[in-house]
């Protein structure tokens, strides 16, 4: 006997596909509309260079325009709009344009396969259609915030960080914010920091996944507030979600205070993590003030411990995090073997860095 289909179940699969198709139907007019304005930026910049290259001019042209495109096609022309799709242009151009952004192909692909059945018969498309060899895979408001990065390097590592975390236009502004691209090459070494803006953060081993310092904003924990480690520790479990992306890629929230016994003696491990992509264990241990060595040595025991009864045959090597509010690196550097590599201390704050002392930092750092 044929066995039915329920209805309910009928529904939620019919109901799923319209979901995901609509969502489709966005993205594709979400990127024709970013390689429209990449296009019209070009005919603006163009049509600027036709030897007449004054500043009057320009202005003059963009007013026009805007007139007459708001009057034809509605909102969205005014000058600033389109001298920032003239930015857009000047800024994404090559040799200018990401070298990355490939991942969106599937989608491009088929958006491309549309344009290139009418390149012969509509200029218009054609143009977009040419526009679109750059596969531009975010959202306008993406590249709003994006082309304002000065640093090209910068730049590129967020554009990547978006496409392969999908971050939203306030994620994007949150991660910006918080300094990431300047927290992760502080870590690095020059060809480090190159790969940064290549290929985006890549998490290989245990030291590619710490950032220096934590950016714990979210917490609500001012730095003239005083609070314990017990405070931190559940304002962290309360907003679990904001430290797991702060953490970063593959980081999966395990226990909190997991207690670990031997010699009728009880430790409790304040946080525990695994991290899917390591495939390990990362413990992590709060400290409030200056970190003291016997903070790591704890760190020790209790990565050991794991090492040696938790973690399975075929799992790596556990990793250990003491985040402290202030630390020496020498004290950090003379505590933990030459050949170091689970053991981490890093700093945390509880309010935004500063960008430009961060820049200043990485500017004078000697490779």
């Amino acid at each position: 006997m044929t066995k039915q289909i329920a209805p309910n179940n009928l529904y939620s699969k019919i109901a799923e596909l319209l979901h995901a198709a609509r969502q489709t139907v966005v993205r594709a007019v979400n990127q024709t509309m970013v390689y429209t304005y990449y296009e019209i930026g070009r005919m603006i910049v163009e049509d600027e260079q036709q030897g007449k290259e004054r500043a009057e001019y320009g202005k003059q042209v963009l007013k026009e325009l805007s007139k007459r495109l708001t009057a034809e096609f509605g909102k969205g022309f005014s000058v600033e709009n389109l001298d920032r799709m003239r930015y857009f242009y000047q800024v994404y151009s090559p040799p200018n344009s990401s070298t990355l952004l490939t991942n969106s192909e599937n989608i491009n692909e088929k958006s491309s396969t549309l344009l290139r059945k009418s390149k012969n018969s509509d200029t218009g498309i054609s143009s977009i259609y040419n526009a679109m060899s750059h596969k531009f895979a975010l959202s306008w408001s993406h590249y709003l915030k994006l082309m304002r990065i000065e640093n090209p390097d910068e730049r590129k590592f967020y554009e990547i960080e978006c496409l392969a975390n999908n971050w939203s236009l306030k994620e994007l502004q949150r991660q910006f914010d918080t300094a990431l691209y300047e927290r992760l090459a502080l870590s690095r070494d020059k060809d480090a920091v190159k790969q940064l803006a290549l290929q985006g953060q890549l998490v290989a081993k245990p030291e590619d996944a710490i950032k220096e310092p934590y950016i714990l904003e979210f917490l609500g924990l001012h730095a003239h507030n005083a609070y314990s480690e017990t405070d931190l520790e559940q304002a962290i479990i309360d907003k679990i979600q904001h430290f797991l992306k702060e953490l970063g890629k593959g980081f999966m929230f395990v226990s909190r205070q997991e207690r670990i016994s031997f010699d009728e003696r009880h430790f409790y491990i304040d946080l525990v993590f695994y991290n899917r992509i390591l495939r390990c264990f990362v413990l992590i241990d709060l400290k409030i003030g200056d970190l003291k060595h016997q903070d790591l040595g704890q760190m020790q025991m209790y990565v050991n411990y794991y090492d040696r009864f938790v973690k399975l045959a075929d799992e790596n090597k556990t990793v250990g995090i003491v985040l402290c509010q202030d630390k020496s690196k020498t004290l950090v550097e003379i505590t933990l073997p030459e050949d170091n590599d689970q053991i981490f201390a890093s700093r945390y704050q509880t309010v935004l860095p500063n960008k430009e002392d961060l820049k200043r930092l990485l500017t004078d750092k000697d490779f």
